[in-house]
């Protein structure tokens, strides 16, 4: 029997790394271990749920534990040398799992490291393609453009489809029906990000009251922490009577709103996907804005710009991340159906390209297990 030892760091990861983990047990024998969440846990009590402590963003919090962070990836290729696994995947979260993929290799590790969801070095360190390439024996990727920039560096690459969008589809199908005046306040699942940008939206929202009165505000958080927050922020704001949380409903609001402003993140392509005509938003701490500038190597923060290689969805950023920025944005596609329209049409468009499976056969899951266990072969 194989074995197996993953690693992913992020709730998404964990999601995605459940999902292989199931689909690797539907087509073959193996054994898992590793870090991951609590999804993985519950498939394998082997894999230890550490996202209390790994699920961190940003350049200034991750410096903040790096002591614990030296510590783990120590413990981690001790583990993994004397375990001897057949297999590692590398389920994104690239700070760690890169640095994890060249401990290994100078410690002579001898089993295949795969990575499972690139990492998106070609916006910010193409330079480390060229590493990557020669730390791992496998890249499977969701988005199809990687696969001819990984296999350029020498790196045998798959492309499986990108999972989110099979995810998606049921809801999709489900056709229902946008309200008018439906506007989605979407600030993200960390509570760094609902500080950071909620107050913005909810600012957003007093401008477009006033020039829409008809509009109404819907958001939802990820947690019931999260909901509660946003509750006491709604209701400070003095904004109660014409913005509702919603309880786990940030997807059917993708479906329902007329219009939304997003956080970036995995959310932006859950949007593209359910066609919701978006703003996106972001803020970091300024010192990682400031490093990210200078490291960046594409236009774009969001990744369905990012595929268009043009901007589709209009992307406030920092200082541009402000009420009166965020009602001007939303105030246009509210008013203007011509613009609200060509953005359906290219949100569509995008979501296409990501639909080619890798497989006419299996989800985009199902053909990264099938590569994961052609590599242990």
């Amino acid at each position: 029997m194989k074995t197996l030892f993953l690693v992913s760091g992020e709730i998404s990861g964990d999601t995605h790394g459940a999902a292989l983990m199931s689909a690797i047990q539907e087509q073959g024998e193996v054994t898992f271990s590793g870090l991951g969440g609590p999804k993985m846990h519950e498939l394998a009590g082997d894999v230890e749920d550490w996202l209390e402590h790994a699920a961190v963003l940003g350049l200034w919090e991750v410096l903040k534990k790096y002591s614990y962070f030296k510590a783990k990836l120590d413990e981690t290729v001790e583990k993994i040398i004397a375990t001897q696994p057949d297999g590692v995947v590398l389920i994104d979260y690239p700070g760690f799992n890169l640095r994890l993929a060249k401990a290994l290799r100078e410690r002579d590790y001898k089993g295949k490291l795969i990575y499972y969801i690139s990492p998106q070095v070609w916006a910010w360190k193409r330079g480390r393609i060229k590493t990557m390439a020669e730390l791992l024996d496998l890249m499977i990727c969701i988005f199809p453009f990687e696969k001819d920039l990984y296999e350029e560096s020498g790196l045998p690459t798959v492309f499986a489809g990108h999972p989110l969008v099979d995810s998606m589809a049921a809801l999709r199908n489900a056709n229902l029906p946008r309200q008018e005046n439906l506007v989605a306040l979407l600030p993200g699942s960390r509570e760094r990000e609902i500080a950071k940008l909620f107050p913005e939206m909810l600012a957003a929202a007093k401008i477009l009251k006033e020039r829409f009165p008809e509009v109404t505000f819907a958001t939802s958080g990820a947690t019931p922490v999260s909901n509660e927050k946003l509750r006491e922020m709604t209701k400070e704001a003095g904004l109660s009577e014409c913005i509702e949380v919603r309880e786990k409903a940030s997807r059917e609001l993708m479906q329902t709103a007329y219009v939304g402003v997003v956080a970036s993140g995995t959310a932006t392509l859950e949007a593209a996907c359910l066609g919701l005509p978006y703003c996106l938003v972001y803020k970091v701490a300024w010192l990682t804005a400031a490093v990210a500038r200078r490291v960046m190597s594409v236009r774009f923060l969001g990744i369905v710009n990012v595929l268009a290689d043009r901007e589709i969805v209009p992307e406030l950023l920092q200082d541009r991340a402000t009420g009166p920025g965020i009602a001007e944005g939303l105030g246009r596609l509210l008013s203007d159906a011509e613009v609200r329209k060509k953005m359906e049409a290219d949100l569509a468009e995008v979501v296409e390209k990501l639909s080619e499976p890798g497989s006419e056969d299996m989800d985009a899951h199902g053909c990264a297990a099938e590569a994961v266990l052609a590599a242990l072969s």
